[in-house]
């Protein structure tokens, strides 16, 4: 894998409208990533949806791509805190969900790494290695949130 693409593939025990909920309704995107408030979010391309992901920074992500309850994207200026992300500062975060029995296949994948020039002090929480990570960890976070209530 490239030190430009991140992805993650995981199977979650929801319904495919349960898991697009998760992912783009204020109330439960501040649960799975952020600091358990709700989280607001102008679910329509250019929109902007705020990340707060507490000691890392806030995140004024913007939303590149709706297509539900199928696919998300957004971009995510993670090196630039507090700064609205376009195509010059940021990587673009891509959901897709598709059914698999009466359950979901959600895949993140997270591209844009090799374009941008990461301030030495936020390489730390901004870089391929800390996003892989940390995706590693969201997924988990999105799938357990999101079997929650789901039966």
């Amino acid at each position: 894998m490239s030190e430009d693409r991140i992805e993650r593939d995981i199977t979650i025990d929801a319904s495919v409208e349960r898991v697009w909920a998760v992912l783009t309704e204020p109330e439960h995107v501040g649960s799975w990533f952020g600091q358990g408030k709700p989280t607001p979010v102008d679910l329509r391309p250019g929109g902007i949806m705020v990340l707060d992901h507490g000691e890392y920074g806030v995140f004024r992500t913007t939303v590149v791509t709706v297509d539900p309850p199928r696919y998300f994207a957004y971009r995510w200026a993670s090196a630039f805190p507090d700064q609205v992300a376009d195509e010059t500062n940021s990587t673009l975060v891509e959901f897709t969900l598709t059914p698999q029995g009466e359950g979901t296949h959600l895949r993140v994948m997270e591209t844009g790494f090799a374009a941008l020039d990461i301030p030495e002090d936020r390489s730390h929480a901004a870089s391929h290695a800390s996003h892989s990570e940390g995706w590693t960890e969201m997924v988990g976070n999105i799938q357990k949130y999101a079997q929650l209530d789901s039966e």
